[in-house]
């Protein structure tokens, strides 16, 4: 009778049971007692005890010790030890001899010892059964969570939410919270218009011309373009583009030039005089010389592919117990770098810098175009404005702009997430792709970055569970069908007109379903103060006019080109094709073909030659802030990242972090073990204190305030030929923590009765470690004495701009 709770006495009044906090209308299917979780690397590893639920919603873990819940704070859809049945991909039984896929149909012939869930956010989750746990609670317990979970097919997920969202004390908990102020949702021409004014981009307008989805299903109801155009001369400038994807505003730069995306030409369409001048006006923008069409298409890889190499990265990192294949150890690498996905990261990183830099020269518009422009462009333009723009490294700056690029710009996470599991042939984790790059982004640069990884970490979770309108619709057309219950009704005099009525695909009894970016919903206070980390205040934006700046190498060769001239941005090479636009001819002066190359970014090992090329041209202005200026750099300047083989990592903390047998790529972080980074960064603390007794006249903020070209984002870039400096950034990520008794001694770690605690993000952990690297290594040779006079660390030959 226990491992059945009637619902009626855990009813939607009821709160908490059995020590477990439920949610409004919630229900307890099954209980079992001495249970132990098995906790990954990233929680200090061991066993944690406690009690296991089920529920018609998740899988819960209690802690033993844990604190009781608060009756009167908001719930909380899962805990930090639970997992929603929708995330679940399969269930492992585990004996003494044997293993078993458990289905709702299978039958279990041995009582399990331990219960192994995969999840789909890449996760593994080991329960392990005492000897004293009654058998017929461990059995009943595994049949209820196969029988319980279902994989996802067409209609599963709308059961799912009903069950986590559908109670009357949910809905009414969700109708009236409030969404967060502080980001820009971009859904009204105000929302716009604030991001016109932040970018100061004056020569630019909000239209209203798709408010009803006439000219385009998949645009939002308000796009950006050019103040001289009118709205009747635009509407004639859809049909020319694939879906209506029409040339549209998505960032300007400080230096003047502007962002633009577009599908690709109509070349069936006949274009008449007056449509050619409208299609010009819109795609040059407001830019009169030089606009730049970078076609995404050739570079990058195709959703097809993207797909295949996350499966196989899957299947890498995640094994499978339940059968006996597995990869060996010797070849785990090889068969990393045969998934592609290191591969597709660093095209589109890479892609991201051309355009970076070409926007940086000003006077210039720059296009991004793709067959479809809803898949890689999302892509692409959301890296440039995180590489360019210091407000969208911020974690609301972040959530902005996937709400500007992705959620409006019509990217299909209905159908790339494929949640009811309809066609296998649209599925593709594009967004989780953009989210490895600006990973990747993070990694490099991690002191340039208010967002962390823990909040990466938890919007690549929130992406599998299907609770969040964020992700549920292909585009604001469908988004607003549910929400508001809108229907359209087409009339002869009248067109397309919105309609209320029960002719509405949606149903009103369907939960209000919140969004992802709806973080008190989804973690704790503790949790939630680990997505950010205090950063340097950012200086006021210097909007400088068009063509006072331009200096890169690469596009200074076009400085000759005629007014009115459209060139193609290809494999790194700069062209200009008769049919871009198609509606010109090979034969008119201002698109003449054009045979000056680029520096082809075929020829080098990655973009790191060109990349190099570019900062040298920054050379003198960072000599000068070296030499004891007070200039701070630009920081605008984009963050480039270096993209040759050593530097692409694997994200471990995401696709490591539950799998069984590869728990040995990841570092425990346990009270009598430090990090290795920890000890390390303690040593250079140790250091640091040394010199401040040493110069006891020097000031306080002498020995941390160095050269601002000495900073380890600065370095990343400038100092590509020097691999000692290279491979001295990366290795405390990859080295294993030092084992013998020798190296405890030489390296000075603390004792592990007193720990130290672990350093903030903006601590000596990033200012010290990677940017004075040869101040650690110095550490060991006792030979080692600063002069008393000294008032700076040692230089590093690595990392001189000069050398």
């Amino acid at each position: 009778p226990e491992r059945m709770l009637s619902q009626s006495s855990i009813g939607a009044r009821s709160r908490d049971v059995f020590g477990l906090r439920c949610l409004p209308g919630e229900c307890v299917l099954q209980r079992t007692v001495m249970v132990r979780k098995k906790l990954t690397a990233r929680e200090g590893r061991g066993w944690l005890s406690g009690t296991l639920f089920c529920t018609h919603f998740r899988v819960a873990f209690v802690p033993q010790d844990s604190p009781k819940a608060d009756d009167n704070a908001d719930p909380i859809l899962l805990g930090d030890h639970d997992i929603a049945l929708a995330s679940i991909e399969k269930v492992v039984a585990v004996g003494p001899n044997r293993t078993k896929l458990v289905t709702p149909n299978s039958s279990l012939k041995f009582t399990p010892e331990e219960l192994v869930l995969y999840c789909r956010d890449m996760r593994v989750m080991c329960f392990l059964f005492d000897r004293l746990t009654p058998d017929a609670q461990v059995i009943e317990i595994t049949y209820t969570i196969a029988k319980t979970y279902q994989p996802l097919k067409p209609g599963s997920v709308l059961a799912f939410q009903n069950a986590a969202l559908g109670s009357v004390e949910m809905k009414q908990f969700l109708s009236n919270r409030r969404r967060d102020s502080h980001m820009n949702w971009f859904e009204s021409a105000s929302d716009w218009e604030q991001e016109l004014e932040r970018c100061g981009a004056t020569s630019w307008r909000v239209s209203s011309v798709n408010d009803r989805f006439e000219m385009s299903n998949s645009l939002s109801k308000f796009i950006v373009v050019p103040q001289k155009v009118l709205d009747t001369e635009l509407k004639k400038s859809f049909a020319h583009f694939n879906e209506g994807r029409i040339p549209r505003w998505c960032w300007r730069h400080p230096r003047g030039s502007d962002l633009l995306r577009m599908s690709s030409f109509q070349n069936n369409i006949y274009h008449e005089k007056d449509d050619i001048r409208n299609l010009e006006m819109v795609l040059f923008g407001c830019q009169s010389s030089l606009c730049v069409v970078v076609e995404l298409g050739d570079e990058l890889p195709s959703p097809a592919d993207i797909q295949l190499a996350h499966s196989r990265l899957r299947a890498l990192c995640l094994g499978d117990i339940s059968s006996s294949v597995s990869v060996p150890d010797d070849k785990w690498l090889s068969t990393l770098e045969g998934t592609h996905w290191l591969d597709y990261i660093r095209s589109c990183l890479r892609k991201a810098s051309e355009v970076s830099c070409l926007l940086r020269s000003g006077h210039l518009t720059v296009a991004l175009q793709e067959v479809e422009d809803r898949d890689m462009s999302c892509v692409v333009s959301s890296l440039v404005q995180v590489m360019c723009d210091p407000h969208y490294r911020t974690q609301h700056g972040f959530q902005g702009l996937v709400q500007k690029e992705w959620v409006m710009a019509g990217h299909r996470f209905y159908s790339r997430i494929n949640y009811h599991r309809e066609s296998d042939k649209e599925e593709s984790p594009v967004f989780l792709l953009f989210l490895d790059c600006v990973w990747h982004l993070w990694f490099q640069f991690p002191s340039r970055f208010q967002l962390t990884d823990d909040f990466l970490l938890a919007l690549h979770d929130g992406v599998h569970l299907p609770l969040f309108s964020t992700f549920l619709s292909n585009c604001q057309r469908e988004r607003c069908k549910r929400s508001q219950n809108v229907g359209q009704l087409y009339t002869p005099v009248n067109g397309w007109r919105d309609m209320l009525g029960p002719d509405s695909s949606s149903d009103t009894s369907d939960p209000p379903l919140p969004p992802v970016w709806d973080w008190a919903l989804q973690y704790s206070r503790e949790r939630r103060d680990g997505f950010v980390q205090p950063v340097a205040p950012m200086p006021p934006l210097q909007l400088l006019q068009n063509g006072n700046l331009n200096t890169n190498l690469d596009t200074h060769r076009l400085a000759d080109a005629g007014p009115g001239s459209v060139f193609l941005l290809s494999r790194g090479a700069f062209t200009c094709p008769a049919n871009l636009p198609p509606w010109r001819s090979g034969g008119s002066g201002a698109y003449r073909k054009s045979h000056r190359r680029a520096l082809s970014c075929e020829n080098v090992p990655g973009l790191e030659r060109l990349l190099k090329a570019w900062a040298l041209t920054e050379l003198p202005q960072n000599t000068a802030t070296a030499s004891g200026s007070k200039g701070p750099l630009d920081p605008y300047e984009p963050l480039l990242p270096l993209l040759m083989g050593p530097c692409m990592s694997l994200w471990r903390e995401c696709y490591l972090r539950g799998a069984l047998h590869a728990q040995a790529f990841s570092h425990p972080v346990s009270a009598n073990r430090p990090h290795p980074v920890d000890r390390l960064a303690q040593e250079v603390q140790q250091l640091r204190d040394q010199l401040t007794q040493l110069s006891p006249r020097a000031a306080p903020d002498s020995l941390t305030m160095t050269s601002d070209p000495r900073r380890p984002d600065t370095n990343l870039n400038q100092s590509t030929n020097n691999s000692t400096f290279l491979y001295s950034a990366l290795r405390p990520k990859s080295t294993p923590p030092p084992t013998s008794t020798n190296q405890h001694t030489s390296r000075g770690p603390p004792s592990a009765s007193a720990p130290p605690p672990r350093p903030t993000r903006d601590g000596p952990k990033h200012s010290f470690l990677f940017g004075h690297s040869a101040v650690a290594e110095t550490r060991s040779d006792p030979r080692y004495h600063p002069p008393p006079g000294a008032t700076k660390l040692p230089k590093s030959n690595g990392s001189s701009l000069t050398s």
